[in-house]
């Protein structure tokens, strides 16, 4: 059972643990040793009807919301009173560690068991959700963005990479998508926000804290770039007469540093991450390339005028190469800050549990994003060893698991009682 100590109520690390390992492995696979829960697949299902069955035990009310998240409640002595929410996500990128979003949701999971173990009496409800689809099967965020009441009948829409459609998954697996348009929650029923999860960096590993103390996760703008040239024989065509789409995005890549040096900050990123060159021959000049480029920064102000120097490079590059040049906006999230107040009280509670720990900014994105615009949020990071995440070599000690679970607890209980 879990208990006091040193006067401090606590998890219970073994049965967290436990919990960790048994959700790992569903949807894992033996030869790779990834984990495979996609949003809206058998597994991601297996995963959700695997957490509702801890979430009753844990004496919380359970539903699944028109959007497939998974809910679990514990009401307290004012039942309609705005809630204080708990969240992260079960599903997983393919090939996937154990703790990325499931980490989050299953330290909740500890926090709603410890509560109703103990009989704690708080005056807000509690409440812990694992939304579906925030590792972008479908684009991402879903799950938060119907909470947050952001998406539209379009939303559904949205396909996969195999060209699976949203809705199609969904009915597949009983779900009415449609429904989804009802899983909106008004501002007035929620009172704050607490998401844990692992830094998927090298910061707090690195400098050995305890937990980081996230003060505001940054936005991204998320392109597909096409340079469109003219293919051409590789042996035959002079280099001065080349109209070479490759050449196009090798300056391109050579100006992303010098864009991040003028225009951007501490915090500012831009990757490019895939790249499909037309028609791929070794003997053909390249006549077109399509990559994506991903720019991040927690200031807002920042992150325009990264986007907009990004665009000026895009198009002087193709003048001067004879390139005809398109972009296709993918995504765009704003940066978001933590409520202060919550900010001061994780580092309150950091500082009554002895736990060493940073402020610091998130570079990823997280459903605490989405939910800052109905509900005050806070976030809370772990180490991630040697800053490993998306695989199955992602890890966090033992120790700092339960630091993160304790920090999260005793932040929720003073939430609740405020």
């Amino acid at each position: 059972m879990s208990g006091v100590t040193n006067g401090k109520t606590t998890i219970q690390l073994d049965r967290l643990k436990d919990d960790i390992l048994a959700l790992s492995e569903i949807g894992a696979d033996p030869d790779d040793r990834g984990i495979y829960r996609m949003a809206f697949t058998d597994a991601d299902m297996e995963g959700k009807r695997w957490l509702m069955q801890r979430m009753e035990a844990a004496g919380a009310e359970i539903r699944m919301d028109g959007a497939g998240n998974v809910i679990g409640r514990l009401s307290g002595s004012a039942p309609e009173a705005p809630a204080i929410v708990i969240g992260s996500h079960t599903d997983t990128v393919p090939r996937a560690g154990m703790l990325d979003g499931s980490l989050g949701v299953l330290c909740g999971l500890e926090c709603l068991r410890v509560i109703h173990e103990q009989g704690i009496s708080l005056p807000k409800p509690v409440e812990l959700i694992s939304f579906s689809d925030e590792e972008g099967r479908f684009g991402g965020m879903l799950g938060s963005q119907s909470f947050a009441g952001m998406i539209t009948p379009e939303t559904l829409f949205a396909t996969d990479l195999d060209g699976m459609v949203l809705r199609d998954a969904m009915q597949a697996q009983g779900l009415e998508p449609m429904e989804a348009l009802g899983a909106r929650r008004l501002p007035e029923s929620l009172a704050g926000y607490f998401e844990l999860h692992i830094e998927q960096g090298p910061v707090l590993d690195r400098s050995q804290e305890s937990v980081g103390i996230v003060e505001n996760i940054t936005g991204l703008v998320k392109w597909v770039v096409r340079f469109r040239g003219e293919a051409n024989h590789a042996g035959t065509t002079p280099m001065e007469m080349r109209r070479d789409a490759f050449m196009g995005l090798a300056d391109f890549a050579h100006e992303c540093p010098r864009i991040l040096d003028e225009n951007g900050g501490e915090y500012s990123r831009a990757t490019i991450g895939s790249v499909q060159i037309v028609p791929g021959a070794p003997n053909t000049v390249p006549g077109e390339v399509e990559f994506s480029l991903d720019v991040r920064d927690t200031d807002a102000a920042l992150l325009e005028e990264l986007t907009r120097a990004m665009r000026k490079a895009l198009s002087a590059i193709a003048r001067r190469r004879h390139l005809m040049m398109e972009f296709e906006v993918q995504s765009e999230i704003a940066p978001v800050p933590c409520d202060t107040g919550f900010v001061d009280l994780l580092e309150s509670q950091a500082k009554a549990l002895d736990l060493s720990y940073r402020r610091m900014p998130s570079g990823a994105a997280h459903d605490a994003q989405i939910v800052a615009s109905i509900a005050p949020i806070a976030m809370i990071f772990v180490p991630s060893r040697d800053g490993v995440s998306h695989s199955p070599a992602e890890w966090t000690d033992w120790e700092h698991v339960k630091n993160g679970a304790q920090l999260l607890l005793h932040s929720v209980l003073e939430a609740a009682r405020s």
